[in-house]
């Protein structure tokens, strides 16, 4: 199976139409991993939110712990306290709930930002890289069973003209020659089908 053409015009327009396709996926994903770590840069708040959320949470605890000491009145002192690091959890929480917002804000738009191009790029370049290399190998295939240097040189006659005037029409045509089994004549049409597909033969 050839990946790609034997001539070199066409071997380059394929390796170049290739490379260019890898070339647009990794600048997709590139570019997408970018506009991810642009995004993250919005958590940054979140997580100063919650890193003062559970600092105010301990402070107030350790002091909640501290008052509880105070004889007589250390349980009603230490409430209040108990209330207070309760919400610097509560801040706490809602920066990690920002945080986490935004890492799925980040991660959908850089997957739709990768999916998206690749996919098309790959609808764009894949279906004609997949179709040469079958149609080549039917060419091959075709070329290697008995008869089949006949059948290509009548698809070269039945495909576009402007190829055949490349090759000397002997007395009666071409078609003439392919109908008489004209061995130098069909040779050099068959050769014309082997080139528009980009093989030699």
């Amino acid at each position: 199976m050839l990946l790609y053409a034997q001539t070199p015009a066409r071997r380059s327009r394929q390796i170049l139409a290739d490379l260019i396709a890898v070339l647009l996926i990794a600048a997709a994903v590139w570019f997408a991993l970018a506009v991810h770590d642009a995004i993250m840069l919005l958590a940054e708040p979140g997580r100063k939110v919650e890193s003062s959320g559970d600092s105010l949470a301990a402070a107030l605890e350790d002091a909640g712990e501290t008052a509880s000491r105070v004889p007589l009145v250390g349980d009603l002192l230490k409430t209040p306290f108990r209330s207070a690091a309760d919400a610097g959890s509560g801040l706490a929480d809602a920066g990690q709930s920002l945080q986490d917002t935004v890492g799925q804000v980040a991660f959908l738009a850089a997957l739709g930002l990768i999916v998206v191009p690749v996919a098309l790029v790959l609808l764009l370049w894949l279906p004609l890289r997949l179709r040469w290399i079958r149609r080549s190998a039917a060419i091959r295939r075709l070329l290697d069973a008995p008869g089949g240097t006949d059948l290509l040189a009548l698809r070269a006659l039945t495909g576009p003209p402007g190829d055949l005037a490349t090759i000397p029409a002997p007395p009666g045509g071409l078609a003439d020659a392919w109908r008489r089994g004209d061995r130098q004549a069909i040779s050099a049409l068959s050769g014309i089908t082997l080139r528009r597909a980009g093989l030699r033969s």
